[in-house]
């Protein structure tokens, strides 16, 4: 492909996209497809010829757009969002363009200065405090990290080296593999499936504490655990504290977690992967208090943000904690040396190189304007609000718990196998789609505002699918009666499989 034939097939690329989201509607969200058929459709070895862009193209409507899950759908109401907008395509369009990979600052100035940058003014937008910020006087700062995943794992790989360095430190006689295996790890039994995940792959012990009625990891329970584990020889070490929860979007007790960190040394990391994006929004940051206790921060920007996936914003107090876990030189990575204080952002994550990632958020903030995504932010609220209304009127669902930002948690009066059958049926036709979570017990259907172009008439027309297909099954099961059927205990958990985690 030359210059030109990019020309005409960037024109063609853009304009299918275009098509896509302005006709969106028209398209079921879940394809109508069954396991293999791409396999089945394509050929077992690779085009030994080049093909022309157009033939390409006509594979693409034909044989993969038919089995794409659309995201972006005004109906997807499963899982969270998954950001996107136009200028965000943009800005991902521009960094693989000009295909830059910023593993120093000399390998693409721009690169790792705009990182700074845009890091800088969201964090000011969430109203973290100053000394998580590169702007500060003192060692901390933000990085894009590719996922919440990722910043839960680096969060533990450097919590791990820290605590070893400062027990070695005291007493240096410590053998380090006995520390290792006495390191334990913390979060709330609502927590996402990456952060257990993250003390499988960083090998710590990861025990997940009992949430409160409300799904919520309060201070006693911590407390409780660090006792019992220190009794036992073991030592506490990692925290991760839950900013919007996975299955109900619950807040931990982030205030009364982090006195209780600060005091036992143990690094507290906060995932406020979904939710966190709401403190742009000056009347929700009530929900971060305490968060000057925490060590590292992290919010998925390519969730609620309209940025486009991979962009999770990853704070931290101090990134020298992040230089002595990850830094390994060699001769081929030698930098200029600066009187300003620029981070060296190889140090602060896993891989080495790292794409220009910087681009897609900085076109988001610049086009959108601060106040444009604090109106995104209220308007899902809203219409998750709205959704809440229309259940609350009709008396054969139950709201529970109370409806957090853009989720909302419903099941049927009548126990739980109708619920999932409702689920499985709605989920069946293709027409609106959902997950199922747990509270106190009980399935629950989780309703979630995930496209940027909802309106309300979607959220009534999605409503209208819930009542329609409710009414077919209060028809067929008409004899059965409120609370009859067994609980949750039985049934097979549906995981919420958060790929853009």
């Amino acid at each position: 492909m030359d210059s030109q034939q990019f020309r005409e097939c960037g024109k063609a690329a853009i304009d299918l996209l275009a098509d896509y989201v302005d006709n969106i509607r028209n398209r079921d969200v879940l394809p109508d497809v069954q396991p293999g058929y791409l396999l089945k459709s394509l050929p077992e070895n690779a085009p030994e010829n080049p093909e022309d862009w157009k033939n390409v193209f006509k594979d693409f409507t034909d044989t993969i757009l038919p089995g794409v899950t659309s995201w972006q759908s005004p109906r997807f109401h499963a899982y969270y969002p998954t950001g996107t907008s136009f200028p965000s395509v943009i800005g991902s369009l521009l960094s693989d363009g000009l295909g830059v990979v910023g593993l120093t600052w000399m390998a693409s100035p721009a690169c790792t200065e705009l990182e700074v940058v845009t890091m800088n003014w969201l964090g000011k937008m969430l109203g973290l405090p100053e000394e998580f910020l590169n702007c500060s006087s003192g060692p901390g700062g933000g990085i894009i990290q590719g996922s919440a995943s990722e910043a839960t794992l680096v969060g533990l790989l450097v919590a791990k080296n820290k605590t070893i360095r400062r027990l070695k430190e005291t007493n240096p006689s410590l053998d380090e593999d006995v520390i290792k295996s006495k390191l334990m790890a913390y979060s709330s039994d609502q927590c996402n499936s990456s952060v257990e995940k993250a003390g499988v792959l960083g090998s710590m012990k990861m025990r997940l504490l009992k949430s409160d009625s409300n799904g919520r990891l309060r201070g006693e329970t911590l407390k409780k655990a660090f006792e019992e584990d220190k009794a036992q020889g073991l030592i506490p070490c990692y925290v991760v504290a839950n900013l919007g929860t996975t299955g109900t979007c619950a807040f931990d007790a982030l205030d009364e977690l982090g006195p209780l960190c600060q005091e036992e040394k143990a690094w507290l990391h906060v995932d406020a992967a979904y939710a966190g994006s709401a403190f742009i929004c000056p009347e929700y940051r009530h929900l971060m208090n305490g968060v000057e206790y925490a060590d590292s921060f992290d919010v998925n920007a390519h969730k609620w943000l309209l940025v486009n996936f991979d962009c999770s914003a990853m704070w931290v107090k101090n990134g020298y904690d992040l230089i002595n876990a990850f830094d390994v030189q060699r001769i081929y990575l030698d930098d200029i040396k600066s009187e300003i204080k620029i981070p060296d952002y190889r140090h602060w994550q896993m891989p080495l190189g790292r794409r220009f990632r910087a681009l897609k958020l900085w076109m988001v903030m610049k086009m959108y304007g601060a106040e444009g995504l604090r109106s995104h932010i209220r308007n899902h609220i809203a219409l998750a609000q709205h959704f809440a209304k229309l259940v609350k009127k009709d008396k054969r669902f139950i709201i529970e718990p109370e409806p957090a930002m853009g989720l909302v948690c419903f099941r049927l009066e009548g126990g739980d196998n109708i619920t999932k059958q409702l689920l499985d049926n709605l989920n069946e036709k293709k027409k609106v789609f959902m997950v199922a979570g747990k509270y106190r017990n009980r399935f629950v259907i989780r309703f979630v505002v995930c496209s940027r172009i909802t309106t309300t008439e979607d959220i009534e027309f999605s409503w209208n699918i819930i009542k329609e297909e409710t009414d077919l099954i209060c028809t067929e099961n008409i004899h059965m009666k409120p609370q009859t059927i067994p609980t949750i205990d039985h049934l097979e958990t549906i995981s919420l499989n958060e790929k853009s985690k």
